[in-house]
């Protein structure tokens, strides 16, 4: 990797965990960056799972000292995802480096595409018919689905977390992101392990990338809780669709 990754990976590390924390779409940054600076689909696709796991454990010890301490129901609700997270992992070492590209690019494009659209009212999304207990089982499928395409590709899975979530909560939006950080290690932590036991994770890199990281994730926990999470929409989503027609070949 060039020299001046000792310096880039910590600074987008940052902007990434910030944005992973209080909305989402982080790894939209961080997974091509490293792809930029040399590492091939699969490795760096298995390297930017260490930043997101120190991010995420960083984001929960800022949500219990900002006030939002229970961690049971999060906790329970995350069990679901890890079955997902490890089939997902396993179908990503095998990808060869020009297939993970093609598919990151169109990742990269959902996800702009995502953001750029206006979101509706969270309350509009609940069921209030529903009983606590259906309300359960449709959000804990809900976290194996997403779990899978955690292990997988990692890019744009707060968005995913956050409209499972948003049905089950309610739209307390520091609540929300406090659930989306635990359950986000859960999975994360098994599918780190199978990428590292594939030889896929790029060890200095990642914790480069996590410096940044886990600053951006605390920075993004103050945000949620006082309830700032407007920030650079259009410009993120501008930066991936153009990390998407790189990644193509395209320019």
């Amino acid at each position: 990797m060039p020299d001046s990754a000792i310096f880039l990976l910590p600074l987008v590390g940052v902007i990434a965990g910030l944005l992973n924390v209080a909305a989402g779409g982080g790894s939209a940054l961080t997974l091509p960056l490293l792809i930029f600076l040399g590492l091939d689909g699969p490795l760096a696709n298995g390297t930017n799972r260490v930043a997101i796991t120190v991010q995420s454990g960083t984001a929960i010890l800022g949500f219990r000292a900002q006030g939002l301490r229970s961690l049971k129901e999060p906790l329970l609700l995350a069990l679901f995802a890890p079955p997902g997270a490890l089939l997902g992992a396993y179908a990503a070492v095998d990808m060869s480096d020009a297939l993970f590209r093609k598919i990151l690019a169109l990742v990269l494009v959902f996800v702009a595409a995502s953001i750029l659209l206006k979101k509706k009212d969270a309350r509009t999304n609940q069921d209030s018919s529903l009983s606590p207990g259906k309300k359960f089982a449709l959000a804990a499928s809900g976290i194996f689905a997403v779990g899978f395409y955690g292990g997988f590709i990692q890019v744009g899975v707060g968005f995913l977390l956050m409209a499972v979530l948003y049905r089950y909560l309610g739209d307390d939006l520091a609540l929300v992101n406090s659930y989306k950080v635990v359950i986000v290690l859960v999975f994360t932590a098994p599918a780190l392990a199978v990428f590292a036991w594939h030889g896929l994770v790029d060890w200095k890199a990642g914790a480069l990338l996590a410096l940044g990281n886990s600053a951006g994730g605390l920075l993004g926990t103050r945000l949620s809780v006082k309830g700032g999470n407007k920030a650079v929409r259009l410009v993120l989503a501008l930066a991936m669709t153009i990390m998407a027609l790189r990644l193509t070949g395209i320019f």
